[in-house]
């Protein structure tokens, strides 16, 4: 379901210069990163402060692998807000976005209820409710996991929107489907600055060729269940991270064979998608 447009909101694109919630949740994503990257559960904890050191603690032979998804680890994230202080964005990172309905019967769309970004290490740099300009019709609570309790503290579209726009100024940004994303926040980003999990051709061999679903792939190169009931889109961003990271290099080089066609079909004045 595509998102909708809200005319009074303005659209904002990110130029190519360089940089100047609150939700429990289980994140099995946790454990791979702990298992990929050699990092003490005890510094997983004070990363993200109220995460339990001892459900890190579990014995290697029970995280998660690539081949089996049947050990989950359950851990309580800590209430993340925008706080650039404590969790600095770096060069890379991830977003994701849920949404909830709005309209009736044809004229439903969706409208922006939540926005999680985290960096490359998987902190949370900004997680934000935003609430609709419309009424809400559909929370559709079961797969977004936004309430109507969750509005009591949620932002207006143009401050959530300022916000990611700055973030996201001269970053990586990885996503899965993220043009769906962009689109419901009205901002642009240069391509050659977006990692798409969602288009990425290695991953589309798991799917035959279509799109693939972030679910699927968390489940077939990560080894770990993610979206079993509401969707988390903290949970959501750090997968595409952990996706990303263990195909970098692969990612930059075909990032780089764009960027080159791109440059050598615009000298001859033909635009190249």
């Amino acid at each position: 379901m595509k998102p909708s447009f809200l005319p009074s909101c303005h659209a904002v694109f990110i130029s190519d210069q360089q940089p100047s919630t609150s939700i429990a949740k289980s994140s099995a994503s946790l454990a791979v990163w702990a298992k990929d990257d050699d990092i003490a559960a005890v510094d997983i904890s004070r990363a993200h402060d109220n995460i339990s050191s001892t459900m890190l603690s579990l014995p290697s032979s029970n995280l998660p692998t690539k081949a089996s998804s049947t050990a989950m680890l359950s851990s309580t994230l800590a209430d993340c807000t925008f706080q650039p202080d404590t969790a600095e964005a770096g060069k890379y990172i991830a977003m994701d976005c849920e949404m909830v309905g709005i309209g009736e019967g044809d004229n439903e769309s969706s409208a922006l209820a939540r926005v999680s970004i985290v960096n490359f290490h998987g902190n949370c740099v900004l997680d934000c409710f935003v609430k609709p300009k419309e009424d809400v019709t559909d929370w559709r609570t079961w797969v977004s996991g936004v309430s109507p309790q969750d509005m009591v503290h949620a932002l207006g579209f143009e401050e959530v929107q300022k916000r990611v726009a700055e973030l996201m100024n001269g970053r990586i940004l990885i996503g899965h489907g993220i043009k769906n994303d962009l689109d419901c926040l009205l901002i642009g980003h240069p391509k050659r600055y977006i990692r798409d999990t969602s288009r990425y051709p290695e991953f589309r061999k798991f799917s035959k060729g279509r799109t693939p679903a972030l679910k699927m792939l968390a489940k077939e190169i990560l080894g770990i269940e993610i979206q079993s009931g509401s969707h988390s889109s903290i949970e959501d961003a750090r997968t595409c991270m952990l996706l990303y990271k263990r195909f970098k290099d692969d990612f930059e080089r075909q990032n780089q064979i764009y960027c080159h066609k791109r440059g050598k079909l615009s000298r001859i004045g033909i635009k190249f998608r």
